[in-house]
This record gives structure tokens, C-alpha cells and sequence, in this order.
């Protein structure tokens, strides 16, 4: 008598399961027409729209028990058709990333027909030295010790001004210097 009762209850279950699903599957094929647009909006394909609406469909009847009843069926929809989108989009741009394997051993043993000038690099050094010596001082010492890689919060604390000082200083000190070494 036990196993009787068990297996009746089990049909009832499974009928309303049937229903439950019946009435999913209405739901789904009542909003299809609704997902047309937004699908063409995200390919600007018809054909692409047509296979995103159709994976869209699939999982969504293949998780249909995670939609609560009640909720907004076409928001739920549009949310898995935009996922499937945006997964769909980085799978295939990261299948068109090409890496390059292929040692780069010839740029070591590659012999440069050129060979760098000491004298002008040292000589334009110089010269944006002599342009740093000839700032005023209120914008040269805030610059120089930005230049030896103090940050502004460190200069402002070391030379007792404000962070926006000391930042508006530097900045009118390359100003200065450009216009300086541009003559050259």
C-alpha cells in the first residue's frame, strides 16, 4: 500500500512538472517575436539574429527551472540573449588574436648598420642643462627635484608649500624648458 501512495504521489508530481513545463514552453514561444529586434539590434545580421535567437530559446527552455515564476520573462530572455552575445563576440576575438611564436633570435645576432652618436646626445644633455640652470629658481628647485624622482607630495613636504603649488610650478618649468629647447 506504501509503494502505491509513493507512486501516485510521484505522478502527481510529474504531471505538474508536465504543466509547469506546458506553460513554460507557451511563455517562451508568446515572447519569441519580442527577442526578433533586439537580436537584428546586437548582429545587424538576419541570419545571425535568426541562430542567436534560437541558442537564446534553447537555453533558455534547458534552464527553465531557474526562471521564478513571476518574474519578467522577457527581461530574463533579452539577459540571456545578451550574454550569449557578449560570450559569442569575445570567443571570436580571441580566435582572431594572433600570436607570435617564432623566435626572435635574428634581431641579437643582427648587425647594425648604424651606430649611435655619443657627442649629440651628450651635447643636447648639456644644453637641457644649461636650460634647467637658467629657470627661475621658484620653478627650477620643485623641477629639479622632480627630475631626481621625488614625487609632488614629497617636494611640496620638503620644500613647506602647497601640493597644488608645487605641481602648477613643474608644470609652467616644462613649460618653460620646451619653449627653450625648441629654439635649438
Amino acid at each position: 500500500m506504501f509503494y502505491f501512495i509513493l507512486f501516485m504521489f510521484a505522478l502527481v508530481i510529474v504531471k505538474q512538472n508536465d504543466m509547469a513545463t506546458l506553460e513554460f514552453d507557451q511563455m517562451l514561444l508568446n515572447n519569441t517575436e519580442f527577442l526578433k529586434p533586439f537580436a537584428i539590434t546586437l548582429t545587424r545580421d538576419q541570419e545571425q539574429a535568426k541562430d542567436l535567437i534560437q541558442e537564446t530559446l534553447y537555453r533558455a527552455w534547458a534552464n527553465r527551472e531557474k526562471y521564478n515564476v513571476g518574474t519578467n520573462i522577457k527581461a530574463w530572455l533579452y539577459t540571456i540573449m545578451r550574454n550569449i552575445f557578449i560570450n559569442n563576440y569575445r570567443r571570436i576575438a580571441k580566435q582572431q588574436t594572433i600570436f607570435d611564436n617564432t623566435p626572435n633570435e635574428f634581431l641579437i645576432n643582427n648587425n647594425q648598420g648604424a651606430v649611435t652618436n655619443d657627442a649629440i646626445s651628450k651635447m643636447n644633455l648639456k644644453e637641457v642643462q644649461a636650460a634647467i640652470h637658467h629657470l627661475p629658481e621658484i620653478f627650477r628647485n620643485p623641477f629639479e627635484l622632480y627630475f631626481d624622482g621625488y614625487k609632488y607630495n614629497e617636494i611640496a613636504d620638503m620644500l613647506h608649500e602647497p601640493l597644488g603649488t608645487i605641481k602648477s610650478r613643474i608644470h609652467f618649468a616644462r613649460k618653460l624648458l620646451k619653449t627653450q629647447i625648441e629654439r635649438y
